[in-house]
C-alpha cells in the first residue's frame, strides 16, 4: 500500500460514509449538499486510485464524474427547487471544501505525474471540479 491508496482509503472511510448518511437522512437541502460532496469525494478517490494503482483508466472515470456530478446536483436542485430552504452550516462549508480538497489532491498528483498529457487531463479535471463546485454550491444554497 502506498500513500496514494492510503489517501483514497481515508477519503472513502472519513468522507463518503458521512456523505451517504447525510444523503439518507435529513432535509432536502442536507441531502443535496451530501450528494454534491459525495460526488466530489468520489472523483478525488478515482484520481488517487489512478495514481496508486498506476491505472490511467481511473482518471477517465474521474473526468466523467467531474462532468456528470454537478449536472446531477443541478437536476436535483431543479426538481426540488422549493425545498432547499435556508443555507445550513454544511452548505456554507461546501464551497471552501470543494476548493481546498480539489487543490490539495490535484496539485500533488500533477507534481507526481510530471508534464504531459496526463497532467493536462488532471488540470482539466481540477478546473471542472472547481467550476462545478462553484455552480452547484450556489444552486444548493438557493442563489
Amino acid at each position: 500500500m502506498n500513500w496514494w491508496l492510503a489517501g483514497a482509503a481515508l477519503l472513502v472511510a472519513g468522507g463518503l460514509g458521512p456523505c451517504l448518511w447525510g444523503a439518507a437522512t435529513g432535509g432536502t437541502g442536507r441531502r443535496m449538499t451530501a450528494q454534491n460532496t459525495a460526488t466530489l469525494l468520489l472523483c478525488l478517490v478515482f484520481l488517487l486510485l489512478a495514481q496508486g494503482y498506476e491505472r490511467p483508466a481511473y482518471t477517465d472515470l474521474a473526468l466523467v464524474v467531474s462532468v456528470l456530478g454537478p449536472a446531477g446536483t443541478l437536476v436535483f436542485v431543479r426538481l426540488f427547487e422549493t425545498a432547499p430552504g435556508p443555507a445550513s452550516t454544511t452548505s456554507r462549508l461546501l464551497g471552501p471544501l470543494v476548493s481546498v480538497a480539489t487543490v490539495a489532491t490535484v496539485v500533488p498528483l500533477c507534481v507526481a505525474t510530471g508534464p504531459g498529457r496526463a497532467m493536462a487531463k488532471l488540470i482539466v479535471i481540477g478546473v471542472l471540479l472547481l467550476a462545478g463546485g462553484a455552480v452547484t454550491t450556489r444552486a444548493v444554497r438557493g442563489g
